[in-house]
């Protein structure tokens, strides 16, 4: 659900600053690739017990966008229907971004969380640095509003994608990673702060991976309290792929656990056993 795309928050996934003064935004893009397809189940504390609420897809598609050659991104978080009427999700998230220079060109965003709904597009003009924004929610009719951006600045959705890119060897321990993210219309410049590697069980399973492990500053709203308090793994192996996500929210904390990954761009070699 919306924890999952808010890792980047960010990785929501955290940029150096020689990207930013590049019309580039990825050096190198070969974490992924059309095809893939990743589901997560999503748990949710209640007490001493966690409870599984809810699940989560991700995938990955090629599409063309006017003259361009573009990746097409798309999510979704669902609570399970025995769980709605507690905390009712149905959350889709799509994404274009231009797979050569892995610039956002359009952004979508139809969510429904307890009784809180949010319709957004975003249409993105990376050569001028700025993005034509189209905003509605349950308690605000819509607003349509030009927003100024620094290069390389993400939505939620592309930023987790753009996370899968980055080379944390060339990090250290505790070092911060800036992003520039747009959520709900505003810019925040947010980061990841890298943590090292740790190896992790998947939940209730006997599957143990070879991690990179970072922090994620979330920003404050109506799920988190803000702060540092998220924490991802991912594979350390060439697809990056989150394995684990945990965070604290307004009441309780949840977490996140891989599921399922097909059509991976890369051999997966993270897997210990």
């Amino acid at each position: 659900m919306k924890i999952f795309l808010q890792f980047c928050l960010i990785f929501l996934f955290l940029i150096s600053t020689n990207y930013k003064v590049s019309s580039q935004c990825v050096a190198k893009l070969k974490s992924f690739a059309p095809g893939e397809k990743i589901t997560y189940q999503a748990y949710y504390n209640l007490g001493f017990i966690w409870i599984h609420a809810g699940d989560v897809q991700f995938s990955v598609n090629q599409k063309n966008y006017g003259s361009r050659n573009a990746f097409l991104f798309e999510a979704s978080g669902t609570s399970l229907k025995s769980y709605d009427w507690m905390y009712k999700v149905r959350d889709k998230f799509t994404s274009i971004v231009d797979i050569e220079k892995f610039n956002p060109l359009w952004f979508e965003q139809n969510t429904l969380e307890g009784g809180y709904s949010t319709h957004e597009y975003y249409t993105f003009n990376p050569k001028n640095n700025k993005v034509f924004a189209s905003i509605e929610n349950s308690k605000k009719a819509k607003t349509l509003d030009s927003v100024k951006t620094p290069s390389c600045t993400f939505d939620v959705l592309s930023a987790i994608y753009f996370c899968r890119t980055i080379n944390f060897e060339q990090y250290k321990k505790n070092e911060k990673i800036p992003v520039s993210t747009l959520i709900d219309g505003k810019v925040y410049s947010l980061y990841l702060r890298y943590k090292g590697k740790e190896n992790i069980k998947v939940h209730e399973g006997t599957d143990v991976y070879r991690c990179i492990k970072f922090s994620a500053l979330v920003v404050e709203g109506t799920i988190f309290k803000g702060g540092e308090d998220m924490f991802i793994w991912v594979t350390d192996d060439d697809n990056r792929i989150p394995v684990l996500v945990e965070a604290k929210i307004l009441i309780g904390s949840v977490k996140g656990y891989l599921n399922t990954a097909e059509g991976l761009r890369n051999a997966s070699n993270a897997k210990i056993k």
